[in-house]
């Protein structure tokens, strides 16, 4: 069974070497998003098993993102990622129901399907 993810980013080339990483990694990429309004309503509609969010988007933050599909029925597995490290606790990201944080120029060598599998 194919695991299901939306790309959100504001940088389109990020979502394009993200879609290729994803695919590769057996996974599919049924939606992308430049900013957190359209992640919401790609998740609404798609139903995704995850979620790869940057941090940093035009109208909202990432975590602030996670935050608000954590009100969703089946909220779905969420990574942040950004160009500079979490400043977060592991427990404040939990608290926002992301699961993982992946520096972006480390997104390459990360187990993403291993992080995305249903069972992971």
């Amino acid at each position: 069974m194919s695991v299901n993810i939306v790309v959100v980013d504001d940088d389109p080339g990020f979502r394009r070497i993200a879609k290729t990483l994803l695919t590769a990694r057996g996974m599919r990429v049924v939606a992308e998003s430049e900013n957190g309004a359209a992640a919401l309503a790609a998740v609404r509609e798609h139903r995704p098993d995850g979620l790869l969010l940057d941090l940093h988007l035009p109208d909202h933050d990432g975590v602030a993102v996670a935050r608000m599909l954590q009100q969703e029925a089946q909220p779905p597995l969420i990574v942040l990622t950004s160009t500079e490290q979490s400043y977060w606790s592991a427990e404040e990201l939990e608290q926002a129901g992301i699961e993982d944080f992946i520096a972006k120029d480390r997104l390459f060598d990360a187990d993403l399907k291993g992080i995305f599998s249903p069972a992971g």
